[in-house]
């Protein structure tokens, strides 16, 4: 197997990616061995190591043929690429969540369909999840810890991802409903699934029989 570039995100799929990745057979010892590098090569496959959020990127623009990310990513970023298969790891859950001493009047707030203030890492997901339960929020984008949020009175709740749950009970937050679950997902980039069929097919193969991907 070999000819295809992947892009590998950093972070807390890395070694769920990794390990689907050199399961199918993929030289992934190499990134491990200088964690500096930004692409590796072995064997003729090459490997992008990049932000989550910017692998889909690198796939949708032929950067990558392929690539491994998180489903609440492509919900938020709705890239034009091949989604896969599922390899049902790193699972996590897109929740709303607001202070357990201010819970209560933010649901009323959305009840009475009065306007929200929601602080986010995902602002496309949050305003197409309050739209759909008919209702308005004024979404406030922020990049680092979003639970500091409503602890500090920029935002009324929030709408974040969590795994276990542990940073949330910490802050003293409670969730208020569950938006999505999200798994890690191969991805293609659409040129390279028609012109690399062969090579993906048989990445998704070797995954698929090594248990990898789910169903």
């Amino acid at each position: 197997m070999s000819g295809l570039r992947v892009a590998v995100p950093k972070g807390a799929i890395f070694e769920d990616a990794l390990r689907a990745l050199g399961g199918a057979g993929l030289p992934v010892g190499v990134l491990r061995e200088n964690g500096r590098r930004l692409i590796y090569e072995a064997r003729g496959t090459e490997f992008i190591v990049s932000r989550p959020s910017d692998v889909p990127v690198f796939v949708e623009y032929g950067a990558a043929d392929v690539g491994i990310v998180g489903k609440d990513v492509l919900e938020e970023q709705e890239p034009n690429v091949v989604e896969l298969r599922d390899l049902g790891t790193g699972a996590c859950r897109m929740i709303l969540a607001a202070s357990a001493a201010g819970a209560a009047r933010v649901e009323e707030a959305i009840d009475r369909a009065e306007v929200v203030r929601v602080a986010t890492k995902f602002p496309r997901t949050a305003r197409r999840y309050f739209e759909n339960r008919g209702r308005q929020a004024e979404v406030i984008a922020l990049h680092g810890s979003i639970e500091l949020a409503p602890l500090v009175g920029l935002a009324e709740c929030i709408v974040d991802l969590t795994a276990t749950g542990t940073t949330l009970r910490e802050n003293d937050l409670v969730v208020l409903d569950e938006i999505s679950t999200s798994t890690a997902r191969v991805i293609a980039n659409r040129g390279a699934y028609r012109l690399k069929n062969r090579e993906v097919s048989k990445l998704l193969e070797a995954m698929q029989a090594e248990g990898a991907i789910r169903g």
